[in-house]
């Protein structure tokens, strides 16, 4: 089966060079715009972090809710990627994620005039739900205006800088903005943003879906979206209340349940929402526990040394997103020169390269004290595990979805999208839950770093033999 616009089967990989990595005109305007898209998304999963006590005392919001602002827009936002993703391959992406930018929109402009905690948290959740359309329909778009070969690559290695930067700036921006004008303007410039974004897609964007309209899974789509709400819940709630919490306990179940019924029945039904031989396929797999683990605990150190330089180190939010600024300069290097790594040492190479680099330069963390001398260890270490970051989330989005054809792509980068927002999602509470467990916040940042290193460097051990060697 095809697409409406284009074919399954696929020309011969252009050669790598200057004029095959050449974009036109028209193509850079859709590089643009989709990266714009996921770009402001990845801001607001972090623009809040520095704001929260601000926006807790402006709204009335006690300090042990406060965490609903975060996880009021992460439920929606990873609950519901996958089955988006299905939704736009089936009834058009240009559609769904022009709704969805829209949607963020609007919820946007709630959040910035939220009158009550209710009305805040209600438009978060619509902002999640917005957010959930955006990056699967955003990343299918990509792949399929750009054939698969150099272009792609770098088209993905824009995508993938600009989304990890957007984590990134956005704990600089929350800080600066809240400091200058409040919390709320931190929701109003994501408003601002995705109407820039809104206006300019719908003259560029093509349609495309499947031709053949299949059903709607609709048992694999509750038991998946359950499933994912259940895991994302626990793991956030579980940072306030502890993992005895009996909630938590009952989501922590409920979750892994609901997941192996979704995976019955796709291996019965005709028409699966994800295809369990592209689960089967190595390079999908194992490309997208690359991801999943680069997101996840990449993002959780970002948030502890936020909490470490504000809370030990007593710097201002504005002072301590200058850290930050030095790991975006980082990042931004690292994302325009990882297409050159992919091309000279291949895809696989690059992702057990970056995540080498990545676990090894978040271990010296452990040694951070509250003397001066802790802010520039924090700095170096996070700016240089940032390179090793960056390598992995450019050449894990191209081993994901290499070889896989263009009707199925929606799924494929389903799938990248959802580890991406999944290992946002996850890592932080999970994490900050190991450093709560401590007595004093240095000894559980400690505990919670050392888990981190050790995660991304198990996880590398576990790619270097799954990954084909072929990549």
């Amino acid at each position: 089966m095809a697409t409406d616009t284009t074919a399954t089967t696929r020309s011969p990989r252009p050669p790598a060079g200057p004029e095959a990595q050449r974009l036109g005109t028209r193509a850079r305007l859709i590089l643009f715009v989709l990266c714009a898209a996921q770009f402001v998304v990845a801001l607001d999963f972090s623009i809040l972090n520095v704001s929260l006590p601000v926006l807790g005392a402006d709204l009335g919001m006690s300090q042990a809710n406060l965490q609903w602002a975060v996880t009021a827009f992460a439920l929606p936002s990873g609950g519901f990627l996958l089955l988006f993703g299905r939704i736009a391959d089936l009834y058009g992406r240009r559609r769904l994620f022009l709704t969805g930018l829209a949607l963020f929109a609007v919820a946007s402009l709630l959040a910035t005039l939220a009158w009550n905690p209710a009305a805040f948290l209600a438009a978060r959740s619509l902002q999640g739900l917005g957010a959930a359309m955006i990056v699967p329909t955003g990343m299918s778009l990509l792949t399929t205006t750009f054939p698969e070969g150099p272009q792609r690559e770098r088209a993905l290695g824009i995508s993938g800088t600009l989304l990890s930067l957007g984590f990134t700036i956005g704990v600089v921006l929350g800080g600066t903005l809240t400091d200058a004008f409040g919390w709320r303007s931190t929701m109003g410039l994501l408003a601002g943003v995705a109407v820039l974004v809104l206006a300019g897609a719908p003259g560029l964007l093509t349609e495309s879906r499947h031709p053949s309209r299949p059903r709607i899974d609709v048992p694999g789509a509750v038991t998946v979206t359950g499933g994912l709400l259940a895991l994302i819940y626990a793991l956030s709630t579980a940072a306030q209340r502890g993992f005895g919490d009996p909630a938590v306990i009952a989501t922590l179940v409920l979750g892994p349940v609901l997941l192996g019924a979704f995976a019955v029945i796709e291996s019965r039904t005709a028409e699966p929402m994800v295809s369990l031989a592209m689960l089967g396929r190595r390079s999908v797999a194992f490309g997208n526990l690359a991801g999943l683990t680069t997101f996840a605990m990449m993002s959780s150190v970002v948030f502890l040394i936020t909490l470490y330089l504000q809370d030990v180190r007593g710097l201002s939010a504005f002072r301590a997103g200058l850290v930050f600024g030095v790991q975006g300069v980082f990042a931004a290097v690292t994302g325009m020169t990882a297409a050159r790594v992919i091309g000279r040492i291949g895809a696989r190479a690059t992702v057990l390269t970056g995540l080498a680099v990545q676990a090894l330069l978040t271990l010296p963390l452990v040694l951070i004290g509250s003397g001066s001398s802790g802010t520039w260890l924090a700095m170096a270490a996070i700016s240089l595990a940032c390179v090793g970051h960056l390598l992995v989330v450019v050449s894990y989005g191209i081993t994901a979805t290499s070889g896989v054809p263009d009707h199925e792509q929606g799924l494929a980068t389903g799938l990248v999208t959802s580890s991406q927002q999944v290992g946002l999602t996850v890592g932080i509470p999970l994490l900050s839950a190991l450093a709560a467990g401590r007595a004093d916040f240095l000894s559980g940042a400690h505990l919670a770093l050392g888990v981190d290193a050790a995660a991304v460097c198990a996880v590398a051990l576990l790619v270097a033999a799954g990954l084909p060697r072929k990549q």
